[in-house]
């Protein structure tokens, strides 16, 4: 988990540091550019956007969320524009964790006034379920129609 904690406290000093020089008051979107780039610029593989399919009952649903970012196919990253995080805001990057079986995640609320009030680091502890219908990034052979397997 060391790396992790060495990944996610360099995403968020970018991140701190991009809110220093833009401060609040921007559009998601834009810091989520912004910060892509800053991260892409010092090296680190990351995904805008990136769609991530489900499967549940037994078919693909293959835009059914998507992700902010994800950096080295380890780190969600959750980039928010509001006046406060809701417990909502947490629920959905644990579910994307959970989901996509990602260990790390970065909750980010540029809407902050100091964005360091605005940071939720959370960690995917959860095994997966047993017997759950849905499953994400991989084909369940066991949930497909007999007529496809």
């Amino acid at each position: 988990m060391r790396d992790a904690d060495l990944l996610t406290d360099f995403i968020i000093g970018e991140a701190i540091a991009i809110h220093r020089e833009l401060r609040s008051g921007l559009f998601e979107s834009t810091y989520e550019i912004v910060l892509a780039d800053a991260l892409q610029r010092a090296g680190l593989a990351v995904e805008r956007q990136k769609l991530v399919p489900i499967v549940y009952a037994g078919r693909t649903i293959a835009e059914a969320y998507r992700l902010d970012l994800l950096v080295e196919q380890r780190v969600v990253v959750e980039c928010k524009a509001v006046d406060k995080l809701a417990p909502v805001h947490t629920q959905q990057l644990l579910t994307h964790l959970r989901l996509g079986g990602y260990p790390v995640g970065l909750l980010l609320n540029f809407g902050a006034e100091v964005l360091r009030d605005g940071i939720k680091r959370v960690v995917n502890h959860l095994p997966p379920l047993d017997g759950s219908r849905v499953v994400v990034n991989r084909v369940a052979e066991d949930m497909l129609p007999t007529f496809i397997a």
